[in-house]
């Protein structure tokens, strides 16, 4: 993959996947939110940044079409931006929308512009391999107690995954999902110092951010679809879908512990 470009790369997986693609000699494009965290990376790297908001559109179409102008075109696109906030049914609409826009309509907007350009140029040359990762979470198979927006917009961001799967992999692009369970970023730090019970358990278990990349370079050797830096978070998806009764239960308990020890 040699023109790539991440976003939500100014720390976190996104930096590290822009610094192990970099190692590997690609070319790449840092996108974040902030813009002196991405000119920060792409300066360590030797890599352009592009500061916008992956949940905005126009933000979105102008990173692609820069990503055009300065490289010439897109190999592998990394959707790696999202946010997590802790709630239940009685978070603010604001926030289930923002958290929405953030980790599932911030990939609609990345296909609307790219898919486009992808299709039409494998229609001029043959069957190139493009590829779309998309960081969906473990959350996004399993679920995340103490958060219900990240819970189900993590869902919603697999199942457009799947989608784009299915829809666009005879057309010569391959879409994988990454779905890490706890990984040492701000991101797991912030679930801990707010006593979310989910973040506490993660954290037993958490990987460095350069070890996710390391997976995620060697998973785009081949092209199987879930990229799952934790191994068992295999099994665990295959316990909640062949005995989901007992999943939940086991997930309930682990609610009440939680809500036992913090009181």
């Amino acid at each position: 993959m040699k023109r790539v470009v991440v976003t939500g790369a100014g720390g976190g997986i996104g930096a590290a996947l822009a610094r192990r693609f970099a190692a590997d000699g690609a070319e790449v494009i840092v996108n974040d939110l902030d813009p002196d965290a991405a000119q920060a990376v792409a300066s360590e790297i030797g890599g352009l940044a592009v500061a916008g908001d992956a949940a905005n559109e126009d933000d979105t179409r102008n990173l692609i079409e820069t990503a055009w102008a300065e490289l010439g075109g897109i190999d592998l696109f990394c959707a790696n931006a999202g946010v997590l906030t802790a709630g239940d049914q009685s978070t603010p609409d604001e926030v289930w929308l923002r958290d929405f826009n953030v980790n599932v309509m911030s990939h609609v907007y990345v296909t609307r512009a790219l898919l486009p350009r992808w299709l039409d140029q494998g229609e001029q040359q043959g069957r190139p391999n493009n590829r779309l990762v998309i960081t969906v979470s473990a959350a996004g198979l399993l679920s995340l107690l103490g958060s219900a927006p990240y819970a189900v917009t993590k869902h919603a961001a697999l199942a457009y995954a799947e989608w784009l799967r299915a829809t666009y992999a005879h057309r010569g692009v391959t879409v994988q999902a990454l779905c890490p369970q706890g990984v040492r970023t701000d991101m797991l730090t912030r679930g801990n110092e707010r006593g979310s019970a989910s973040a506490a358990l993660l954290a037993e278990s958490a990987m460095e951010p350069g070890e996710v990349a390391t997976i995620v370079a060697e998973a785009l050797k081949g092209d199987s679809f879930l990229i799952l830096p934790h191994p068992e978070v295999a099994e665990f998806y295959r316990l909640r879908a062949s005995d989901t009764d007992r999943w939940l239960g086991g997930m309930n308990k682990m609610q009440r512990a939680f809500e036992g020890s913090s009181r």
